[in-house]
């Protein structure tokens, strides 16, 4: 299966295009306040028109109600919704019926029995994404920048396609693949020069690197 590799957080026309010029399979669009990666919906509507089908499209949010929801999908047009809050099962199969989109939902993970939710998540979405916990006094969920153990993915099995995120940069990028054989990675942080802003050179060093390790492992070297 070809790796697929997601830009998250993109903010500004330069670099969203550097993500698709790169060969980002999805690109990724922020709707939550607190991050500095937040979109207001106009400028949302305006980055969504201008992937021109090249990628997917994918939403973030956390916890958000049925009418924020509502207005990320009419200002991006997504073709993803990725959950990244605390959303219940039912809430999760509730949105998939009213917004008839693919889920993409973030398991957070920092010791093993965090894999306990893996079956749980995999009944109602569409596709896992693995992230580091974030540390109990953090304002925002997800790895704000730091990896987890990938070791704690070694020999999982999924229902669903997972993706892997967390910490990743142009550097460990091929580390983590070997680790935990992931069919998909996400990147934000590990892509920017400061929280939010992203750096077009990061961005296609690191859709490079994570090909080439992709080849490695479909043709490994003797």
């Amino acid at each position: 299966m070809p790796l697929t590799v997601k830009i998250c957080g993109l903010s500004t026309p330069e670099t969203l295009d550097a993500a698709l010029d790169a060969g980002a399979d999805m690109v990724g669009f922020v709707f939550f306040p607190p991050s500095p990666r937040h979109l207001q919906f106009d400028r949302a509507r305006a980055l969504g028109e201008r992937v021109r089908g090249r990628a997917q499209k994918v939403a973030l949010t956390v916890d958000a109600d049925d009418a924020f929801l509502q207005s990320v999908v009419e200002a991006l047009r997504p073709n993803i919704l990725q959950l990244h809050g605390s959303e219940p099962l039912p809430q999760l199969a509730a949105i998939r019926r009213k917004f008839g989109l693919p889920l993409m939902k973030a398991v957070p993970i920092a010791v093993k029995s965090d894999l306990d939710r893996i079956a749980i998540y995999a009944v109602a979405a569409d596709r896992l994404l693995f992230d580091a916990r974030a540390p109990r006094d953090a304002t925002r969920p997800g790895g704000l920048g730091n990896p987890f153990d990938w070791r704690l993915l070694e020999n999982v099995r999924t229902a669903v396609p997972f993706m892997l995120s967390g910490g990743l940069d142009v550097g460990n990028v091929a580390e983590a693949l070997r680790i935990t054989r992931a069919s998909g990675i996400d990147v934000s942080s590990g892509v920017e020069r400061a929280p939010g802003v992203k750096d077009v050179d990061k961005i296609i060093a690191f859709v490079r690197a994570a090909r080439a390790a992709a080849a490695q492992q479909v043709h490994p070297v003797a």
